[in-house]
């Protein structure tokens, strides 16, 4: 292994992202793509029309410890895009150093942004810190979320070692309106009382949300077969959040709830990302 190689294994990368979405000729496009590093994009898709679909690829497949990780993604006046990615994150066991991902998602007035990425596997050893800011301007409109599974359970490997740090920060014009924070230590005393033993936790957040929304939400939540979810309105944003032990199901439960919400809250109908049936 050459020189440059071996200090990047021993530092870790450093991976830049930035996206800019605009209108143009009645759909939007990507018009601004620059990285540097471990990420990259395929090239846009347009499975319904307009709407930009885009896959955020990670080639060498996990992150580990020392990697810098930073996705921006704006969109202008006008424009809808929907960003997925094909397949898990994987946070590998660090040797000490943490491993940081950072994503800042700038949505002008009337614009509309799906952000629905597979989910987060953290092995147990992993440190990892997670940070996501979203900025929207006027009438800009959100459908997000997150899925985390602490350790390997379909392995029967537990979270037993390792920290993380996953955040999120949501404002409208300049105001904040939401802060989500989840901390987890695996060597803490505390730990039985984390996430009452679930190895499964995922929120989503979905914006321009009614009252009569948010009943629909609560009645698929009572006929849920497996796993503990929850639903709260924060002014117009739809809080959802879910405890499990399947990421499958955490998904499942996700993407039903977007299918329901995409025509009344964004003006389409459901458009599978063609990525999540391979």
């Amino acid at each position: 292994m050459g020189g440059a190689a071996a200090l990047a294994m021993e530092r870790g990368w450093s991976g830049g992202l930035r996206l800019g979405f605009r209108p143009s000729a009645g759909r939007t496009v990507l018009a601004h793509r620059e990285r540097h590093g471990p990420l990259a994009v395929q090239r846009p898709f347009y499975p319904e029309g307009g709407v930009c679909h885009v896959y955020l690829l990670h080639p060498p497949g996990g992150v580990v410890g020392g990697d810098r990780l930073q996705i921006d993604a704006g969109l202008a006046e006008g424009s809808h895009a929907l960003l997925t990615t094909p397949g898990a994150t994987k946070f590998y066991r660090s040797a000490g150093e943490e491993a940081q991902q950072l994503q800042y998602l700038q949505l002008d007035d009337e614009t509309s942004l799906e952000w629905l990425p597979q989910e987060n596997i953290f092995f147990s050893g992993a440190q990892v810190r997670l940070h996501t800011r979203v900025d929207l301007q006027g009438s800009a409109r959100l459908a997000w979320w997150e899925i985390h599974c602490l350790g390997r359970p379909v392995i029967g490997e537990a979270f037993d070692e390792g920290r993380l740090d996953s955040s999120l920060e949501l404002h409208r014009d300049g105001r904040l309106l939401l802060v989500e924070r989840l901390r987890v230590d695996a060597g803490s005393r505390r730990r039985v009382s984390q996430l009452n033993g679930w190895p499964v936790t995922a929120t989503a957040v979905f914006s321009r949300v009614s009252d009569e929304h948010l009943r629909a939400v609560r009645e698929r939540i009572g006929a849920l077969a497996a796993g503990i979810a929850g639903a709260t309105l924060v002014e117009d944003l739809l809080v959802l959040r879910w405890l499990g032990d399947s990421t499958e199901q955490a998904t499942g439960f996700f993407t039903d709830t977007w299918r329901m919400l995409r025509e009344p809250l964004l003006n389409r109908a459901a458009s599978t990302p063609r990525i999540w049936n391979t």
